[in-house]
């Protein structure tokens, strides 16, 4: 994967694991969640590779001594958007794509990440959303398109109308964008929103609306993007390494 540098963020608290440990550091089948994370993005051989931390930065920078990465210090936790800005610094020289993924998705797969890639350089992309279709989408964020068909937002549940709730196409958190386009936009992120963070789907909007190509390219299995904020997540995930580690044994 020349051309694009891997960004895995990994800085949140996961104050619903009701732990002092960093979230990105609970135990899956032996080894620290976000390992498996960093796995799968390895096996694709980018050049780069980006993480981000700040909970227990150091923790994790100990944990992780070997691994062929560039740490990036996210000191406030303000935000999906606010993280990868903290990165912008380490890629002002970065004129291919920047693959987003996150540091508690340790089923996502190396496979889905290569397929994702493809997608977003086949089709000629500034801006691409791994999205899944799920007939109880729930919290997730829905992909919203216009009537041509195009993808021009993503809207919180919380934030949707009855209509938009109804999507069965939602957002799986994980991008690809052009360094180009980051460095355009990202700034002009907001956090006008309860929390007061600052969020990476509002940069679908404000791409789209922007001229920007936005596309979504939907995943197969959505399992895969079982985020782990709770223990009952991390036991569900577990229980899915064991099994794919039982079928390759």
């Amino acid at each position: 994967m020349k051309d694009t540098v891997a960004l895995v963020l990994a800085a949140g608290k996961g104050t619903r694991m009701y732990s002092d440990l960093a979230k990105v550091l609970h135990p899956i089948c032996g080894r620290p969640m976000l390992s498996y994370t960093l796995m799968a993005v390895e096996e694709l051989g980018f050049d780069r590779v980006l993480v981000v931390v700040g909970h227990q930065a150091e923790r994790i920078r100990e944990l992780f001594a070997e691994a062929q990465v560039e740490w990036v210090l996210q000191s406030q936790q303000l935000g999906t958007a606010h993280a990868v800005q903290c990165a912008l610094p380490h890629l002002t020289d970065h004129g291919g794509s920047v693959l987003i993924c996150c540091g508690d998705t340790p089923l996502l797969t190396a496979e889905t990440l290569r397929m994702f890639q493809v997608e977003h350089m086949n089709r000629g992309a500034d801006l691409s959303v791994l999205s899944m279709l799920l007939d109880q989408p729930g919290s997730y964020g829905r992909v919203v398109r216009d009537s041509g068909g195009e993808v021009s937002a993503i809207i919180e549940a919380k934030d949707a109308n009855a209509k938009e709730r109804t999507i069965r196409e939602v957002n799986t958190g994980i991008y690809c964008a052009s360094a180009d386009l980051l460095r355009a936009v990202l700034p002009e992120v907001e956090n006008a929103n309860v929390q007061g963070e600052y969020y990476l789907t509002d940069l679908v909007r404000m791409s789209a609306g922007r001229g920007w190509k936005v596309q979504a390219v939907t995943a197969s299995d959505p399992i895969e993007f079982l985020g782990v904020n709770t223990e009952d997540e991390l036991k569900a995930a577990e229980k899915v390494i064991s099994q794919r580690m039982g079928h390759r044994a």
